[in-house]
C-alpha cells in the first residue's frame, strides 16, 4: 500500500519533471528546430524521405512543407518507433541519422553536432507538437546580399538571421541550407562559400519555408586592368559598364558596319541583307545610319512574318490542335498586330480574354491548344508572367514563393473555360488529342477544380493577389489584371523576353523561370526597361529600337583578355547559331530558289509558314524542307516554352549541311543563281564576288580569291566548281553563326 507521504512525494516528482519537460519542449520547437534540422540534414528532400512515396517506409512532406503530417510521421508512424522518450539517444531517429545503426542515406550529422543536441533534447521533453502561440517564421535575413570578391581573396562567409511573429530574432548560420546555384563555389555546413573558380554564382539560403539568394562574384585581382572608359549611347550602356567596371573587365570593340548590318537583318527580319543593300550600307557616310537602318527594318514586312514566327512558336499553334484553317487564321492575326505595332498589353489582353468561334476571332485559338486548366494556368503563368507553377502542382514550390493552394486557387480561374466542338473531321479516328473543324469558346456558369491538398473545390485567385474575381466573367478580369502596368510581374517578363531576342540572352535566364532564387544579372536595368516600356505604353518597336541602339549591342564579338570568359554580363558579343528558319531561308536567299513546301504557294519563305510540323499520315514520309527544319531546331509547338526551339549543335545537323537533300538540291538545281551567273558570261572573280556577297554580307579576300579561283582551273567543269565553291560558303562558321 502506497502511504499517503509516498503519495506526496510521487506527486512532486512528476511535477518537477513534468515542469523540466515543459521547459525543454518550449525551447526546442519542433515547427522552428526539428523541422530546421530534418531540412539541414537533408532528410526531407526529394532525393530522401521527402520523397512522392517516402524512403525505407518514413515519408515526410518536402522540405517540410506540412509541418502537421511531419509531426506524425516522426511521432507516431510505425507505432512510434523512430523515437524513445525514455532513452532518448536510442531513438531511431538519431542512431540512423549517425550511422550507428546501417543507414542506406549516410551519416547526415555527428553525436556532437547542434543537430544531434536539437533532436536529443525534443525527444527528452517528450518529443511535443508545438502549442498554438508558438511564434512563427516571418523572415530571414542574410548577409551579404550581393558581394564581389577580388582575388587573392577566395572566400566570404555567408550569415544568416531569422526574424519570429513574437519580434524575436535569432542566428541561424549554423542550420540554414546552402545551396550554390552552379559549380563555380562550394560552400561549408556553417556558410563559408570558397571558390573553385572564378565568375559569379547565387547561393540559396533557405530556412523552413523561407529562402533569399546572395549573389556572389569571384574576380581575379588583375592588377594591369585599367577601364576603357568607352562611349555610352544610352542607359542600357550606363548599367551594363558599370558593372564591367566592377568585374574588372573592358567591353569588345565595336563590331564592324557588314557584321552589324547582318546583326540587324538576321535579328530583325531573319533574312541576309542583299549584295545591293549592304553596299549601299556601307558607303553611306552618315553618323547615325546604324539606328537608321533599325527604323527601316522594323518597317519591312519581313520583320512582322519574323517575329509573328516567335509568337506562334510561344502561343502553340500547331495544326493537330488547331487544323489547317485555324493556324492560318491565328498566324495571320498575330503577324497584323506586330506589323501595326500593336501594343504588347492589348496583344495580350485580347489572346486571354478571347472567346467565340476560333475562325472569326483568331485569338481564341490560343484555348485551342491548352484544353484544361492546369495547361491553361501553366502557360499563362509562364509565358506572360514568366512564372514556371508546375512544381506546386503536387507541393509546394521549392524554389519559389508559390504554395499548393496558390496553384490550385489561379488554376480554378480557368476552369469554366468551355468549348463547341461544331465539326471534328480527324483524319485519325483513334487520336483523340487531333481536331479539325470550327470550335466555339465560351465561359460556362459552373465549374471549379479540385485543390489536391484539400480534395475540396479551389477559390479562384489571381496569381500573387488577393484581389477577387468575378464569377459573372473571369477572364475579363483576369485580362485586365494580367496586363495592367500595375502589374509587377508582366511588364518585367515581357521586357525580358525582348531583350532575349534581341541580345541572345535574357537578363534573367531562362528568360520565363522569374523567382528571386533566379536573379537578374542586371536587376537595375531590368528595372529601369521595365519603366521604361510601361512610360512608352508597351511599344515593342521602341523597347527594340533602344536596346539595338546601344553599343552593348554593337560590340564585336571578339573577346578581349579580360572579358573571354565572360557570357553573362554582354562584354561582348556570344556568336550563336541562325535559327532553323534563318538558316533554310538563307540559303534559298542565297542561291536564288524559290522555297517550296507542301500544300502552300511556291515562294512561301519557312519564316511564313503558319504551323509547327504538318499533320500527316502514318505512312507519309516527312518532305526534306521539312526534316531539315525539324533536325535544326523547329519545334513542334506542344509545349508553352522557348526551350522547346532547340538552337544548340547535332550531327545529325552536320550531315544535313555536308550531304543533305535540302542543301544538295539547292546547289544542283539548273536555273539557280550559279546557273543564271553563268548564263550572264560573268567572270569567275565576278561569280565568286558575288557568292561572297550573298552569304557573308563581304567582299572576299586576296586569299578566298586565289583558293577558290585555283579549285575552279582543277574542275572538270565551271558548274560543278561553282557549287563546290557555294558549298563551303554554306557551311562555313562565318555564314552558320550570328555573330
Amino acid at each position: 500500500m502506497v502511504t499517503l507521504k509516498s503519495k506526496t512525494t510521487t506527486s512532486v516528482i512528476l511535477a518537477v519533471l513534468a515542469f523540466v519537460f515543459t521547459a525543454q519542449a518550449e525551447s526546442i520547437s519542433f515547427r522552428n528546430d526539428v523541422q530546421a534540422v530534418l531540412s539541414k540534414a537533408g532528410c526531407n528532400a526529394g532525393t530522401c524521405h521527402g520523397n512522392k512515396y517516402g524512403k525505407g517506409a518514413f515519408k515526410l512532406s518536402l522540405r517540410g512543407q506540412d509541418p502537421d503530417l511531419d509531426t506524425l510521421a516522426v511521432r507516431q508512424d510505425s507505432f512510434a518507433r523512430r523515437i524513445n522518450t525514455f532513452e532518448p539517444e536510442q531513438s531511431l531517429l538519431l542512431l540512423k541519422a549517425t550511422t550507428q545503426v546501417p543507414h542506406e542515406g549516410g551519416q547526415r550529422f555527428a553525436r556532437n553536432s547542434p543537430e544531434y543536441k536539437i533532436l536529443r533534447e525534443w525527444i527528452a521533453a517528450g518529443a511535443h507538437d508545438d502549442p498554438a502561440a508558438t511564434p512563427k517564421l516571418v523572415k530571414i535575413k542574410v548577409a551579404p546580399t550581393e558581394k564581389v570578391i577580388l582575388g587573392p581573396a577566395n572566400q566570404v562567409q555567408i550569415t544568416a538571421t531569422a526574424t519570429f511573429s513574437d519580434g524575436s530574432s535569432r542566428d541561424i548560420t549554423s542550420l540554414a541550407v546552402y545551396e550554390p546555384a552552379n559549380t563555380l563555389v562550394k560552400v561549408s555546413h556553417d556558410g563559408l562559400v570558397q571558390k573553385d573558380q572564378d565568375g559569379e554564382t547565387t547561393v540559396l539560403v533557405r530556412y523552413l519555408h523561407i529562402q533569399e539568394p546572395v549573389r556572389l562574384a569571384f574576380v581575379p585581382a588583375r592588377p594591369e586592368f585599367k577601364w576603357s572608359a568607352v562611349p555610352e549611347n544610352n542607359y542600357i550602356d550606363r548599367h551594363i559598364f558599370s558593372k564591367l567596371r566592377t568585374l574588372r573587365m573592358n567591353p569588345s570593340s565595336l563590331c564592324t558596319d557588314n557584321i552589324y548590318l547582318r546583326r540587324a537583318y538576321l535579328d530583325l527580319l531573319g533574312v541576309l541583307p542583299t549584295e545591293g543593300e549592304a553596299q549601299a550600307f556601307l558607303q553611306d557616310k552618315h553618323r547615325d545610319k546604324r539606328s537608321r537602318l533599325v527604323s527601316q527594318l522594323l518597317e519591312r514586312p519581313e520583320y512582322a512574318d519574323f517575329w509573328s514566327l516567335k509568337w506562334a512558336d510561344l502561343l502553340r499553334n500547331e495544326e493537330k490542335a488547331l487544323d489547317r484553317k485555324g493556324i492560318q487564321v491565328f498566324q495571320h492575326w498575330i503577324r497584323q498586330s506586330i506589323a501595326e505595332n500593336k501594343p504588347l498589353d492589348q496583344f495580350v489582353h485580347q489572346i486571354v480574354a478571347a472567346r467565340g468561334s476560333t475562325y472569326l476571332n483568331p485569338a481564341a485559338n490560343f484555348y485551342r491548344a491548352v484544353r484544361d486548366p492546369s495547361q491553361r494556368a501553366e502557360s499563362i503563368a509562364q509565358v506572360f508572367l514568366g512564372v514556371r507553377l508546375q512544381c506546386a502542382q503536387c507541393h509546394n514550390h521549392p524554389f519559389d514563393r508559390w504554395s499548393q493552394d496558390d496553384y490550385y486557387n489561379w488554376g480554378t480561374v480557368f476552369s469554366r473555360v468551355s468549348y463547341k466542338v461544331l465539326e471534328n473531321k480527324r483524319r485519325d479516328d483513334l487520336d483523340k488529342h487531333e481536331f479539325n473543324g470550327e470550335q466555339v469558346v465560351y465561359a460556362a456558369r459552373t465549374g471549379e477544380m479540385n485543390n489536391a491538398r484539400t480534395g475540396k473545390p479551389a477559390t479562384p485567385r489571381l496569381l500573387g493577389s488577393s484581389a477577387p474575381v468575378s464569377d459573372q466573367d473571369r477572364l475579363d478580369d483576369l485580362a485586365e489584371w494580367l496586363t495592367s502596368p500595375q502589374n509587377p510581374l508582366f511588364a518585367r517578363a515581357q521586357v525580358n523576353r525582348i531583350w532575349y531576342n534581341v541580345m541572345g540572352r535574357g537578363l534573367v535566364d531562362p528568360i520565363d523561370d522569374f523567382r528571386p532564387t533566379n536573379p537578374a544579372s542586371h536587376p537595375a536595368l531590368l528595372d529601369a526597361l521595365t519603366k521604361d516600356f510601361i512610360a512608352h505604353k508597351f511599344d515593342v518597336r521602341y523597347l527594340i529600337t533602344l536596346i539595338m541602339n546601344s553599343r552593348a549591342y554593337q560590340l564585336s564579338s571578339e573577346p578581349m583578355t579580360t572579358n573571354s570568359d565572360d557570357e553573362i554580363n554582354y562584354s561582348h558579343t556570344l556568336p550563336r547559331r541562325l535559327s532553323a528558319e534563318q538558316l533554310f531561308d538563307s540559303q534559298h536567299q542565297i542561291l536564288g530558289v524559290p522555297a517550296r513546301f507542301s500544300g502552300y504557294p511556291e515562294g512561301l519563305r519557312a519564316a511564313q509558314l503558319p504551323g509547327g510540323t504538318p499533320v500527316r499520315r502514318a505512312e507519309l514520309k516527312a518532305s526534306s524542307p521539312e526534316m531539315f527544319l525539324n533536325v535544326f531546331g523547329k519545334p513542334a509547338r506542344l509545349l508553352t516554352c522557348e526551350c522547346e526551339r532547340a538552337g544548340g549543335t547535332t550531327m545529325s545537323q552536320a550531315f544535313q549541311l555536308i550531304s543533305g537533300p535540302a542543301v544538295q538540291d539547292l546547289l544542283t538545281t539548273p536555273d539557280n543563281q550559279l546557273g543564271r551567273l553563268l548564263e550572264g558570261k560573268k567572270s569567275h572573280l565576278e561569280i565568286i564576288n558575288d557568292l561572297y556577297w550573298r552569304a557573308l554580307t563581304r567582299p572576299p579576300s586576296q586569299k578566298e580569291i586565289d583558293a577558290a579561283l585555283a579549285h575552279l582551273e582543277k574542275s572538270k567543269d565551271a558548274r560543278s566548281g561553282l557549287e563546290d565553291v557555294t558549298w563551303s560558303l554554306l557551311n562555313a562558321k562565318e555564314f552558320i553563326l550570328r555573330q
